[in-house]
């Protein structure tokens, strides 16, 4: 078969006619984000997202991402970046928190103290 093949929608039929499952959060393509969001750290407002609910500001500095359709499981991977100020920057999954299905706490920290980032990202990969 030779050509090509434009697809401006795909979308699933559930038994239950719910508007999430496997087409929703591309649990259907591998190698794709399962979810990712931006927000602002001084306030966990989410500046854009996919298959992500809300970001929870704990603390200066330490966030819970909360994902609108549960992973699988919980050992997905987290992709976490954020913007940096002038010191030395770190930031990560918290170890205090394990991941769940549904959510992940995340923290950003200098040498001194933990901080708001301007620019927080994440992405998740799961099966």
């Amino acid at each position: 078969m030779a050509g090509t093949l434009t697809v401006t929608t795909i979308s699933g039929v559930s038994t239950l006619n719910a508007p999430s499952g496997v087409l929703a959060t591309q649990n259907g393509m591998t190698g794709i984000a399962k979810a990712w969001v931006n927000w602002a750290g001084s306030t966990g407002t989410i500046r854009g997202s996919f298959n992500v609910s809300s970001v929870t500001r704990a603390s200066q500095g330490e966030y819970t991402v909360n994902i609108t359709t549960a992973m699988p499981n919980a050992n997905y991977a987290i992709c976490f970046s954020a913007s940096v100020n002038a010191s030395i920057n770190y930031w990560g999954i918290s170890e205090n928190t394990a991941p769940t299905t549904s959510a992940f706490a995340v923290k950003a920290y200098t040498n001194s103290a933990s901080y708001d980032p301007t620019y927080c990202n994440v992405s998740v990969f799961s099966s």
